[in-house]
């Protein structure tokens, strides 16, 4: 696959990591407290590679629009590292696999893990992206959660032009272990491939999605019941629908033949 060919450091780093082909896309198959180990241990200075790794997250959306928009899909294939961030992809995958995912890696879920053992470690984060007032309440929110960790900047993700490499240039010179960028697929895989040459002091970047939204308060999670059958979907599409229904209806039917036609283990 393309991301083995040319993605050569993220492939070494990476090395030990085990993945399952899930709907067309490499999977990390690894549970949500070893993503979040991988990622304390990535930033050990003993393991930085002179770039920032860049991991994201793919659910029954993103593998319907890698398969229709060959833009998306490249964004997707450079990720050094991938998570199923989809019940349904957890529920394929051991239907049809030896070697399974152990279970979903919501990033709702794993940033909390992340930054308790952050805490610990002494590690730092940057939260970049949503609205300024979003943004603002998320990290409030995480200050009062998390005392101890260290947030060294946060922006929203509403900038263009020279202000936004302007804000690059910044969170670099703050040297973040973490960038959390939550600015949506694609757009956020897309300033991953634009600005990590600009972002070498960088430990790992994590895209985050609607991650921001959870953390402020304005958006709630399904119950967990809907969580553990794969109907976060409908949850969200009940509080939004104007925004959601369309794209769930498109995509979802895609989903579900990608899942069943393109899984494989491979190693």
């Amino acid at each position: 696959m393309l991301e083995r060919r040319v993605n050569l450091d993220g492939r070494a780093a990476t090395a030990e990591v085990p993945r399952i082909t899930v709907g067309g896309l490499r999977m990390a198959a690894i549970d949500l407290e070893e993503t979040a180990d991988f990622m304390i241990e990535a930033t050990n200075p003993d393991h930085r590679i002179g770039r920032p790794l860049f991991l994201t997250s793919a659910n029954g959306e993103v593998l319907a629009r890698c398969s229709t928009e060959p833009q998306t899909e490249q964004l997707f294939r450079a990720a050094d590292l991938i998570n199923a961030d989809g019940q349904p992809l957890v529920a394929a995958s051991k239907l049809q696999s030896w070697f399974p995912l152990p279970e979903r890696v919501a990033t709702t879920d794993l940033f909390h893990v992340v930054a308790r053992k952050a805490e610990a470690a002494g590690r730092t984060f940057y939260m970049f992206g949503a609205s300024e007032a979003e943004n603002a309440a998320a990290v409030a929110n995480v200050q009062k959660m998390y005392p101890r960790l260290k947030i060294v900047g946060h922006s929203h993700g509403y900038l263009r032009g020279e202000a936004l490499r302007a804000k690059v240039e910044e969170i670099n010179a703050l040297a973040p272990d973490y960038l959390w960028v939550a600015l949506g697929v694609p757009n956020e895989q897309a300033f991953v491939k634009e600005f990590t040459p600009h972002l070498t002091n960088v430990g790992v970047i994590k895209t985050s999605g609607g991650l921001f939204n959870f953390l402020s308060g304005s958006r709630s999670r399904a119950p967990q019941w809907m969580q553990k059958i794969g109907l976060e979907w409908v949850w969200r599409t009940l509080l939004e629908p104007r925004r959601l229904l369309w794209r769930y209806l498109t995509t979802n039917p895609r989903a579900l033949y990608l899942l069943f036609s393109r899984n494989r283990p491979l190693r």
